[in-house]
C-alpha cells in the first residue's frame, strides 16, 4: 500500500454534539488510510499532504479540539506519528476565524457615503476586526453585511482602526483604488485625526506639548506597548500633539493630533507624560467621572478626497458618557475651540 486512500462522508452534526465547537454546524468526515510513504510521518504534516485545501494550522486546530483518530483512537497530539495502513478519520469543522469573515447586519452610523468610501462614527464596545475572543459582531461583519463591495477588499475596505473602547469617526474604503489611495494617504499623514481625550491629574505648564517618543511592545508585558529606546527595542518614532481644552482639580481635558498611527499611541504617550486616559486601566488609568472605558473619543477626520480631490472634513459630538463625565468633573467642552 503505497499510496493512501480516500473516503469521504458529510454529515450535520445534531443536538447530542455538546463537545463540538458549533452545534448545528456542517462537518465532514474523511476516513484516510496511511500507505507506505506517510509511514514514521508526523499526524499534522501527513494531513497537510494529504488533505490540501486546508493549511496546517488549521488542521492542528482539529486535532487539538479532538476532531482526529488513528484505528478508532482519538489522538490530539500532531507531533504523533502515523504507520502504514493506519485509519485516520478527520473532521473537518468551522473554526471561529473560518467563521469570522461573514455579513452580520448591524445598525452603523454612517456620516458619509459616496461611490468610494465611507465615513463611520464608531460606538465605543464595538470591536474593529475580528481578532481571538471576538470572532463575530465585530465592525468588519457589519461592513459585509452593508456593503456587497467590501466583500471584494481586503478587511472589508478598513483603513485604519480604534480601539474597542475609543469611540469616533473611521474612514472605510468601498473601492480597490481608494483604498490603496487612502492607505498611502495616511502613511504620508495627509489625514488629520484628532482627538478627545479625559486624563487623570491636573495639567501643569505650557498648554501645548508635542511628544516624540517611539513606541514598541512592552518587553515586560506583551498585552501592552511602550515608549521605548529603539537602541535596545524594536519599535517605530511616533509623535502626538497635546493641547489642554479645560483643567479641573480631578483631571484635564485635551486634545490629540495624531502625526503617526502606532498601537494604542495616544494612551502610551498620554501615560508618559503621567496623565493616563481615565479608566484606562492598561495604562495607568483608574475608572473615575462614571467611565468605565477608555475616555478618548475621535472627533475630527480630514482628508482630501482620493478620488474627487474635494475637502473632507467630518466632526463627531462626544458621546453621552463622556459629556456626562465632564459634567461631574466641571469641565466643559467647546468643539469650535478643540
Amino acid at each position: 500500500m503505497k499510496n493512501s486512500e480516500l473516503i469521504i462522508s458529510t454529515e450535520l452534526d445534531g443536538e447530542d454534539t455538546e463537545d463540538r465547537s458549533e452545534v448545528g454546524a456542517e462537518v465532514e468526515s474523511r476516513l484516510l488510510v496511511m500507505g507506505e510513504t506517510h509511514h514514521g510521518v508526523r499526524l499534522d504534516r501527513a494531513l497537510a499532504e494529504l488533505v490540501t485545501e486546508f493549511s496546517r494550522s488549521y488542521l492542528q486546530q482539529m486535532i487539538e479540539l479532538g476532531g482526529v483518530s488513528v484505528n478508532g483512537g482519538v489522538v490530539m497530539k500532531a507531533a504523533a506519528k502515523v504507520k502504514a495502513a493506519d485509519q485516520v478519520v478527520i473532521e473537518l469543522r468551522p473554526t471561529p476565524q473560518s467563521q469570522a469573515f461573514k455579513p452580520e447586519p448591524m445598525a452603523l452610523d454612517i456620516v458619509h457615503q459616496d461611490e468610494h468610501l465611507m465615513v463611520i462614527n464608531k460606538p465605543a464596545g464595538l470591536v474593529v476586526h475580528p481578532a481571538p475572543g471576538n470572532w463575530q459582531g465585530t465592525l468588519l461583519n457589519g461592513l459585509l453585511a452593508h456593503d456587497a463591495q467590501a466583500m471584494h477588499l481586503p478587511r472589508a475596505g478598513i483603513v485604519h482602526r480604534l480601539d474597542k473602547d475609543t469611540s469616533g469617526l473611521m474612514m472605510v474604503a468601498r473601492t480597490r483604488v481608494a483604498m490603496e489611495a487612502l492607505v498611502r494617504m495616511i502613511a504620508a499623514r495627509e489625514v488629520s485625526r484628532q482627538y478627545v481625550a479625559l486624563a487623570h491629574r491636573p495639567w501643569v505648564g505650557s498648554g501645548l506639548r508635542e511628544v516624540h517618543a517611539p513606541i514598541g511592545r512592552d518587553p515586560r508585558n506583551r498585552l501592552r506597548m511602550a515608549v521605548v529606546d529603539l537602541e535596545r527595542t524594536p519599535g517605530k518614532s511616533a509623535q502626538t500633539d497635546i493641547s489642554l481644552l479645560a483643567n479641573a482639580d480631578q483631571g484635564c481635558l485635551v486634545r490629540c493630533t495624531l502625526h503617526t498611527g502606532r498601537t494604542h499611541q495616544i494612551r502610551v504617550h498620554m501615560a508618559s507624560i503621567n496623565h493616563p486616559l481615565v479608566a484606562d486601566e492598561l495604562y495607568g488609568g483608574q475608572p473615575a467621572a462614571g467611565l468605565t472605558r477608555q475616555a478618548l473619543h475621535a472627533w475630527r477626520l480630514a482628508f482630501m478626497h482620493p478620488l474627487t480631490g474635494e475637502s473632507l472634513v467630518f466632526q463627531s459630538a462626544l458621546p453621552p458618557d463622556l459629556s456626562q463625565a465632564l459634567s461631574q468633573w466641571g469641565l466643559s467642552y467647546n468643539p469650535s475651540q478643540a
